[in-house]
């Protein structure tokens, strides 16, 4: 689920989903957002194992990620974009 919280933030929640669907996810939502949204939270969850939250910030690269931020949240990765 896609949610923008202001022009320039989003959030995509993909918790429940597999690691291929989230990436899958994930990076439609990087192909198709516009420029002005700068700053993009994860919500991968953390209870239920570690393979979304490994998959997002090890294994995810997408030209528009400028950097991962660890969220105080163990639940949530920040993307800062380009």
């Amino acid at each position: 689920m896609v949610r923008y919280i202001t022009n320039q933030k989003a959030e995509v929640d993909v918790h429940g989903m597999t690691r291929d669907e989230a990436r899958r996810c994930i990076t439609q939502f990087l192909n198709r957002v516009n420029g002005s949204v700068r700053e993009v939270e994860i919500i991968h969850g953390w209870s239920g194992g570690t393979v979304l939250r490994d998959m997002v910030r090890k294994g995810l690269k997408h030209p528009k990620i400028q950097s991962k931020v660890v969220s105080m949240n163990p639940g949530i990765t920040i993307l800062i974009l380009r």
